[in-house]
């Protein structure tokens, strides 16, 4: 019986990334967490600041995959419509939740009160949950296997580290990388050949072109150490049987 593999999509939300105004991190730093909790990012959806194009972006992902993640749009301005969005795909009203209303009004009492702009940070679905937030009060959500965070990239972090541990995955995916100025177009019998032979083991091939010249590195990813390490190193040995120098950890 093949291992119980956990997936995972995500949603970045926000006119600002589609205008090209502001470059997303929050995918990769989303993707690296999800790795070390045993879970695979398998699709990342960018949706601008429309409420039928978040419901159906939500309701699509949350049924495909174990888990969704969601950033950008919870803020205290109009166009922070996240919640709303993510509400109506539930079916369930919006309320403001007690815990984050009082975690706001600490967090606030010293910096001018709690107005109806910073309140707007405590809506949240029905029957929600709350994921902590040391950096700006404002928490995170959660409701069932969905997961709303801020788009803020450092605050985004802080989120992921508290509930780092909390959910359910398989084995981390281990990688080994290795770079050689082979074209791909050389060597892709090889490449396919040697995944073929290693069960559990997948080799990916990315290209680049420096200094006028062509090579590719290859990352080979397994849950197994044992495994990866002989699908490398059988990669390796025909890599360099075919006349190129291989380098550890990629060029």
């Amino acid at each position: 019986m093949s291992e119980r593999v956990w997936t995972a999509g995500v949603i970045v939300i926000g006119d600002e990334i589609l205008s090209g105004r502001t470059q997303d991190r929050n995918v990769a730093q989303i993707g690296i967490w999800l790795n070390v909790q045993g879970i695979r990012l398998r699709e990342v959806r960018v949706v601008a600041d429309d409420e039928a194009a978040i419901v159906e972006a939500v309701n699509i992902l949350r049924a495909r995959y174990d888990y969704l993640f969601t950033t950008g749009g919870i803020g205290p301005t109009h166009d922070d419509i996240t919640v709303d969005a993510i509400a109506a795909a539930l079916g369930v009203p919006v309320v403001v939740h007690p815990q984050a209303r009082a975690i706001l009004e600490g967090y606030y009492a010293a910096r001018g009160g709690l107005n109806p702009a910073r309140l707007r940070m405590a809506r949240v679905p029905q029957g929600a949950e709350l994921i902590p937030n040391s950096s700006s009060g404002a928490p995170g959500i959660r409701f069932d296997n969905i997961y709303i965070m801020a788009g803020v990239p450092h605050i985004t972090a802080g989120m992921l580290a508290e509930l780092t541990g909390t959910l359910e995955g398989g084995a981390p995916l281990l990688s080994r990388t290795l770079g050689t100025r082979a074209p791909e177009s050389e060597i892709a019998d090889l490449l396919r050949e040697t995944e073929k032979a290693h069960e559990g083991c997948q080799i990916g091939s990315y290209p680049f072109f420096r200094e006028g010249m062509v090579g590719a590195n290859f990352v080979v990813r397994a849950t197994d150490q044992a495994r990866l390490n002989a699908c490398a190193d059988a990669l390796k040995a025909g890599l360099e049987a075919a006349g190129y120098a291989v380098t550890e950890g990629g060029i």
